[in-house]
């Protein structure tokens, strides 16, 4: 009976799908090895948080699963296809959306125009009907502009809709940054350090606001981020990368009492200001 009790209670136990994986992944550029065997699983709901040093790879491996690296031997997996071949546009249209860690705005347009510029690749209609603005074309705008308008409101952008980019402030452009890249409706959002030079209170309102598009939008994320009480208090699963390989994975408390990490973000600290 205790065994049958212990099966019961396997199979009872629900299982995460997996949305999107790297499986040994490695990239080089010219000899130099970037990544080594990276294998990553991603599962449909979850924040990951990919955490290391500088210089660690992991910009590279959102790259690679953007499609903006391809790399030199694995397996990029995305709904259950191999997505390793496909270009970024392609791969933006099957629901993978990303920012940049340096920011990637058109700068002389505005900000409803930025985030409307996201949804031109799902636009179906010819020249002829965007020019006249009649039928299909006007449906259309009309459907795209509603989404726009609801990532306006929910990263509270309202106030600064028609000014242009280039005017704003560094952190309302990694606002911006994060609303293009939700306008693309992703399935999977891949973040690269949203949070890069903000001060605490803009570090605090984009915690929240990519916590509420989690809860919100239910959008599967993956995030690169260096401050470590960030990571730990928003992530569910982290993976530390050195050198170009995985070294950790877990949760956050597994992941922050973990030696190699220790050693990587304290170790390291500790040395220099002894040797001072």
């Amino acid at each position: 009976m205790g065994f049958q009790k212990v099966m019961e209670a396997l199979s009872n136990q629900k299982v995460t799908p997996r949305l999107a994986s790297l499986s040994g992944v490695s990239l080089s550029f010219h000899g130099v090895k970037v990544l080594t065997n990276v294998s990553v699983d991603i599962l449909q709901g979850e924040l990951l948080a990919l955490i290391g040093p500088n210089g660690a790879g992991k910009t590279s491996v959102v790259n690679c699963m953007s499609g903006f690296y391809r790399p030199g031997s694995g397996q990029i997996l995305f709904e259950g296809k191999d997505i390793t071949p496909l270009r970024p546009y392609h791969r933006f249209k099957l629901g993978i959306s990303r920012t940049f860690q340096n920011i990637e705005l058109y700068e002389g347009l505005s900000v409803l125009e930025n985030l409307m510029s996201a949804r031109h690749n799902m636009m179906s209609y010819g020249v002829l009907a965007a020019g006249l603005y009649l039928g299909k074309a006007r449906k259309q705008e009309i459907e795209h502009r509603e989404i726009v308008e609801d990532i306006i409101d929910l990263l509270e952008l309202e106030a600064i809709r028609k000014s242009k980019v280039g005017s704003l402030a560094y952190g309302l452009r990694k606002r911006v940054d994060l609303g293009r890249a939700l306008a693309g409706q992703p399935k999977l959002l891949l973040l690269d350090e949203p949070m890069a030079g903000m001060n605490t209170e803009e570090k605090e309102d984009m915690a929240r606001f990519i916590l509420d598009v989690r809860e919100l939008w239910k959008t599967t994320m993956v995030i690169i981020e260096h401050d470590m009480g960030v990571v730990m208090d928003i992530s569910e699963r982290v993976v530390m990368l050195d050198f170009g390989v995985k070294v950790v994975e877990g949760s956050p408390d597994e992941v922050k009492n973990n030696p190699k990490v220790i050693a990587a973000y304290l170790g390291i600290e500790k040395q220099e200001e002894s040797s001072k």
